[in-house]
């Protein structure tokens, strides 16, 4: 499945996911190490510029944040994308509802809320398996409480293993580290073959390559930033990104991406530049 982007000119553009009438926008914001007190903030200043996906999970710490500032913002619940992850649990049948329980409710606003997208964090966990934490969300996704369901740092391996229980295959989203630098190549093909959206995290690479002369002279060409070009090539590589920030202005200017496009020699210089597993800013996540 080829879903690159070419020609968006809207932030509020969405792809289908899953078979049920569920669409994801095709930008999102991240919340990765925005300190809980400030979580709040940054997601109402995405929400009114325009953002309507928002990223997190229970390893962030803000999901009750976030979901605080969904219940404050104007915006609808039902036009707002809410995505989160689990990591860990303790142990056993009953715990593992209770901790997918805790984050739709601290996300969705209650107990009648729900989650738009719940991935698995990991392949790897100290207790349980991935297994018992698949089942589980398959029951959540049945009930209503998690509209689709997904899993993030998945190589290869990982998904193929899941076709021996999963009544729900493919996983509806792989969320992975992606950027010009860390293109993990094999694995982008397989999730597009077998119809599974891909989210880039770190789509800026943490920022560490934004001095980068060749991608500073497209931009200069574009007379965009790095980081707005860096986007926009996540965009035409058909993935979804989730910046993260939490300073006003690059809210704003990482959401000003819609009007322009990188040609083929840019994406054929950015093409060009991938480091593989030496590229990666969370190596150990790269497969």
């Amino acid at each position: 499945m080829n879903m690159a982007i070419k020609r968006t000119h809207s932030l509020g553009k969405t792809l289908p996911i899953g078979n049920a009438g569920l669409r994801i926008p095709v930008l999102g914001f991240g919340v990765y190490k925005i300190p809980p007190h400030a979580c709040k903030v940054a997601c109402l200043s995405a929400l009114r510029h325009g953002y309507r996906h928002i990223d997190c999970a229970q390893l962030y710490k803000s999901e009750a944040e976030v979901g605080a500032a969904v219940a404050e913002s104007p915006v609808p619940r039902e036009e707002i994308f809410l995505t989160t992850k689990i990591k860990q649990w303790r142990g056993g049948a009953d715990d593992l509802r209770q901790n997918l329980l805790k984050s739709i409710e601290a996300l969705g606003g209650g107990p009648d809320g729900y989650v738009d997208l719940f991935l698995i964090h990991t392949p790897r966990f100290r207790n349980g398996s991935v297994k018992d934490v698949w089942l589980t969300l398959e029951k959540f996704h049945a009930e209503g409480r998690v509209k689709a369901t997904g899993v993030s740092n998945f190589g290869i391996n990982h998904l193929e293993q899941m076709k021996e229980y999963a009544s729900i295959w493919p996983p509806h989203v792989n969320q992975i580290e992606l950027h010009p630098w860390c293109q993990q190549r094999q694995l982008v093909e397989y999730c597009q073959d077998n119809d599974i959206i891909i989210q880039a995290y770190s789509p800026l690479a943490t920022g560490t390559r934004l001095s980068d002369p060749n991608l500073n002279t497209i931009a200069t060409k574009h007379g965009k930033t790095p980081a707005q070009v860096l986007i926009r090539y996540s965009l035409q590589k058909g993935w979804i990104p989730l910046p993260k920030t939490e300073h006003v202005d690059r809210v704003r200017e990482n959401a000003d991406v819609f009007d322009f496009e990188l040609d083929d020699a840019d994406m054929s210089i950015l093409d060009g530049i991938d480091e593989g597993k030496l590229g990666a800013c969370f190596p150990a996540n790269v497969t």
